[in-house]
C-alpha cells in the first residue's frame, strides 16, 4: 500500500479543571508508536496570542506529522483519542484537524501568522477547512479548530524545545514536590542552553504548573539532548509516567513580531508601537505605572504592571523619549480607555536632561561661588574667576537597552535575555533519540 504524509493537529482538550492538550499528544503518540508509523518530526507545540481572554492555560495547540499506509484507521483511533482525553464536562471544546501531504498550503501559514498576535474568529477557521474538503472534527463552539488548524500551520522561523513530563493517572490533582535545590542546580548547569527554570530574585520554581492538569514539570531549552539530559538532574520524590520532547514556539517573542498601527489598533491583537513618550509616568494604586505614547500623531495609553518587576523602570521615562514597546490591547471599558499592556520596554532615544550650574575650577577641580548678582564665580581657593554659568546633563537612570520583566512574569513566548541574539532553525529530529519514554512501573 502507499504510504501517505498525515498532518494531525488538536486543542482546547483542556479546562482550568483538569486535562492538557500536550496529555492527549502524548497519549496519540504512545498510541502511533504500536501502529507501524513513520514520526516525520517532534510534536509541535504551538503558542499562540497570550493576550485572547477565554483562551486555556498558555494558548498551547499540538501538531503531529507521521507517515502512514493506513491514514483512515488513525484517523478513527485519534478521533476516539480526542473524545476520551477532553474535558468538555468542564468547558473545553476541542477542535481535530487532518491534512494529507507533506506541502502545507499557504494560506493555512498565513493563517497561522495571523493567530499569534490577532483575534480570529471560529468561522474563518471553518471556512477555511471547508474550503480545502479537509477532515475535521470539533465539539462545543468549535474554538479549538483555530489552534488545530493553526499548528499544522505554523511555520518555524525559530524554535524551541521543551521536554514535557507527565504524572501517573493516581498524582492528578496533587500537590507536585518537586526538589527545589535541584531544579536551581539544573538550571546553574545547563544554562545559557535552558530558559526559565528558575527564579533566582523570587527564589521560584518555574518548570512546575501549579493545576490539577497531568504535566509535572516541563523544561524550556534549545536542544533534544541538553533537556533529556536536563531532566534527569530534577529530584523529587514522585516517579513520572513518562516524557515527550516537543518542538515549540515558546521564547521566541514570536506574537510581537507585528508592528502595530496605532490608528488602527483591535482589542486584544499583539505586537510592538515604537513612539515618543507625551506624557509623564504616573505610579497608580497597586503599584502600576502608566504613560501616553504617541505614535503616528496619535496617543496610545501604556500600562506596566507591578508583578513584571520593570515599574521603576517606566517612572523614569520622561517626555520626549523615543522608546518601542511590546505588548497586548487591552479592550475598552466604561471606566478604562483602550490600553497596551507593556510585556517589554526597549529604550532607543533618551532625552536630555540639562540645567545650569556654577562653573568648576579647572586646577582646584572645586566648584566655584558666585560673587553676586551678575559679578560672576570665583574659586575659593585659587581665586581663578569666570563669568557665566555653565549647562550641565544631568545622568539618566536608564539605559539605551531593552528591560524585560522578571523570569516569573514572563509568558509562554516572552524571549528572554539570553535568547535575543539567537535563531534555532536546524531540524535536530532523529526517531532513533528517545524524545519519548514512558517508564516501567
Amino acid at each position: 500500500m502507499s504510504e501517505t504524509i498525515l498532518n494531525i493537529g488538536f486543542d482546547d482538550t483542556d479546562s482550568p479543571k483538569g486535562m492538557c492538550t500536550t496529555y492527549l499528544a502524548y497519549k496519540i503518540v504512545d498510541l502511533l508508536k504500536d501502529e507501524k508509523v513513520e514520526f516525520l518530526d517532534f510534536p509541535r507545540l504551538v503558542r499562540f496570542n497570550p493576550n485572547i481572554p477565554w483562551k486555556t492555560r498558555g494558548n498551547g495547540a499540538v501538531g503531529i506529522k507521521i507517515k502512514t499506509n493506513n491514514p483512515k484507521i488513525i484517523k478513527q483511533k485519534i478521533f476516539k483519542m480526542l473524545k476520551r482525553y477532553s474535558d468538555t464536562k468542564n468547558g473545553a471544546n476541542p477542535g481535530l484537524v487532518f491534512y494529507e501531504g507533506d506541502v502545507i498550503p499557504e494560506s493555512f501559514s498565513k493563517f497561522s501568522k495571523m493567530a499569534l498576535w490577532k483575534l480570529i474568529k471560529r468561522g474563518s477557521a471553518k471556512k477555511l477547512l471547508q474550503k480545502h474538503n479537509i477532515d475535521f472534527y470539533y465539539q462545543g463552539n468549535g474554538q479549538g479548530l483555530i489552534g488545530a488548524l493553526g499548528a499544522i500551520g505554523y511555520s518555524f522561523d525559530d524554535h524551541t524545545m521543551e521536554l514535557l513530563s507527565y504524572r501517573k493517572k493516581s498524582k492528578f490533582g496533587s500537590k507536585r514536590s518537586l526538589s527545589e535545590s535541584s531544579v536551581k542546580e539544573m538550571q546553574e548547569k545547563t544554562f545559557p542552553l535552558t530558559f526559565n527554570s528558575y527564579d533566582n530574585k523570587k527564589n521560584h520554581v518555574m518548570i512546575a504548573p501549579r493545576g490539577p492538569d497531568p504535566v509535572f514539570y516541563g523544561i524550556r531549552g534549545e536542544d533534544p539532548d541538553t533537556l533529556i539530559d536536563a531532566s534527569k538532574m530534577i529530584k523529587s520524590n514522585e516517579k513520572p509516567q513518562g516524557y515527550m520532547l516537543f518542538k515549540s514556539n515558546q521564547g521566541t517573542g514570536a506574537h510581537l513580531e507585528n508592528e502595530l498601527d496605532v490608528n488602527s489598533l483591535r482589542p486584544y491583537h499583539s505586537g510592538t508601537i515604537t513612539g515618543i513618550v507625551s506624557s509623564n509616568p504616573i505610579m497608580n494604586l497597586g503599584g502600576h505605572v502608566t504613560f501616553s505614547l504617541k505614535s503616528n500623531k496619535k496617543e496610545i495609553t501604556c500600562a506596566i504592571y507591578k508583578p513584571t518587576g520593570i515599574t521603576n523602570h517606566g517612572m523614569n521615562l520622561i517626555i520626549g523619549d523615543v522608546i518601542k514597546v511590546g505588548g497586548g490591547i487591552r479592550k475598552a471599558s466604561k471606566n478604562y480607555s483602550r490600553v497596551l499592556n507593556v510585556e517589554f520596554l526597549e529604550i532607543l532615544e533618551l532625552k536630555r536632561i540639562e540645567k545650569k550650574s556654577n562653573p568648576r575650577c579647572n586646577d582646584c577641580n572645586k566648584q566655584m561661588k558666585s560673587k553676586g548678582k551678575s559679578q560672576g564665580f570665583e574659586c575659593i581657593r585659587c581665586g581663578k574667576k569666570e563669568k557665566n554659568k555653565v549647562i550641565i546633563e544631568i545622568p539618566r537612570k536608564l539605559k539605551k537597552e531593552m528591560y524585560l520583566p522578571i523570569l516569573s512574569a514572563h509568558r509562554h513566548l516572552t524571549r528572554p535575555a539570553q535568547r535575543q541574539r539567537i535563531q534555532n532553525t536546524k531540524s535536530q529530529f532523529k526517531d532513533s533519540r528517545p524524545w519519548f519514554f514512558v517508564f516501567n512501573n
